[in-house]
């Protein structure tokens, strides 16, 4: 079916989203969010989350189908995020796709909601590269995959041994004071800021770790070394200049994503790097990708800013992309799986997809 409509429920996390995708063609997308419940704790509280998902979805069913002018017996298959995410979210979601799809009979899928952080980029720029490599980096994920088909074949090359990277924003972001997320605030005082001035150091980029972790991340190393630089100035009563710190701190970051994600282009022959996940917002990653992408011959496909967080068009475009590749559905006694593998598309009967 390769135009089949597919439903697609997202509840990984803080946001409740719901798509309705034909093909590569995005019908409709709406997210509703708890973020503004978690901001007064500093972080993510899972029973909130997960309350504000059971009080939100069936009002953002309702507003998806309308915005696509269809009706529910029109959906031909349903995705509903599987894993990796918060154990209480996660089950939201999934109760409510086994109830729809059973209601319906409908085939469901259980998809792995980061590799949808990629699948989303074929509704923004079209059917996804033969042979690509996939860069994710959110909240929670810092990954190299070298994909050749989303749907079965999926290699992870490698991943952050410790803080991802919008993980370390957020972190660097409560200790400069900034509001939570501080992700997003870093960026934006890192835009004002000047990269030189304060040089802080890139992980495992020297002597026998630059090799043995070709393609591995580490960012705890940096957000302590941020934190002693921090401490260091107020012990000797100097003045910080947060947006030096910030732009010290974006381009180390950067500088290593961008400078792994080009080096497994080039080592893979892939050819072109799909960048996916909530960080891929984040402007100096756009900029500095770009710029090393077309000096290695390397082209870039990153989503727009509407797809780059959490929501429901990445999860009904992963569930097309497994129905168009003929992919089983899942079996109805799946689980959420919040360390769900990424070389695992979907569920099936709880094994992978490959």
């Amino acid at each position: 079916m390769t135009d089949a409509l597919v439903l697609g429920i997202e509840s990984t996390c803080d946001e409740t989203g719901v798509a309705l995708v034909r093909g590569c063609a995005l019908l409709a997308d709406r997210t509703a969010t708890s973020m503004d419940e978690h901001s007064r704790y500093g972080g993510i509280i899972p029973e909130i989350a997960s309350r504000a998902h059971l009080e939100s979805f069936l009002p953002t069913l309702s507003c998806a189908l309308d915005e696509a002018g269809v009706t529910l017996e029109q959906v031909d298959a349903i995705a509903v995020a599987a894993g990796p995410g918060l154990v209480g979210s996660l089950t939201v979601g999934i109760c409510a796709a086994k109830t729809l799809a059973s209601t319906l009979g409908r085939p469901l899928y259980g998809v792995n909601h980061v590799i949808g952080h990629l699948a989303v980029d074929t509704l923004a720029h079209g059917p996804l590269p033969e042979h690509f490599i996939g860069l994710v980096v959110s909240g929670g994920h810092s990954n190299l995959l070298e994909i050749r088909d989303i749907a079965t074949d999926v290699r992870e090359l490698g991943g952050t041994l410790d803080d991802a990277a919008g993980e370390a924003f957020d972190k660097v972001g409560r200790l400069l004071g900034l509001p939570y997320p501080g992700g997003p605030h870093v960026d934006r005082l890192a835009r004002e800021g000047s990269r030189e001035a304060v040089r802080f150091p890139r992980g495992l980029a020297a002597g026998k770790d630059k090799e043995r972790h070709r393609h591995d991340f580490s960012f705890s190393g940096l957000k302590t070394a941020v934190a002693r630089y921090v401490e260091g100035a107020e012990e000797r009563g100097e003045q910080i200049d947060a947006r030096d710190v910030c732009a010290g701190f974006s381009e180390a970051v950067n500088d290593s994503l961008t400078a792994k994600a080009v080096q497994a282009a080039i080592d893979s022959g892939a050819g072109v790097i799909v960048v996916g996940g909530g960080f891929s917002a984040n402007s100096r990653l756009r900029e500095l990708l770009a710029e090393r992408a077309e000096a290695a011959g390397v082209r870039v496909r990153i989503p727009p800013l509407r797809f780059c967080t959490d929501n429901g068009a990445q999860i009904a475009a992963m569930g097309a992309a497994l129905v168009r590749a003929g992919v089983a559905p899942s079996d109805w006694d799946f689980s959420p799986d919040s360390a769900m593998p990424l070389t695992q598309t979907s569920m099936v009967g709880g094994a992978p997809a490959r």
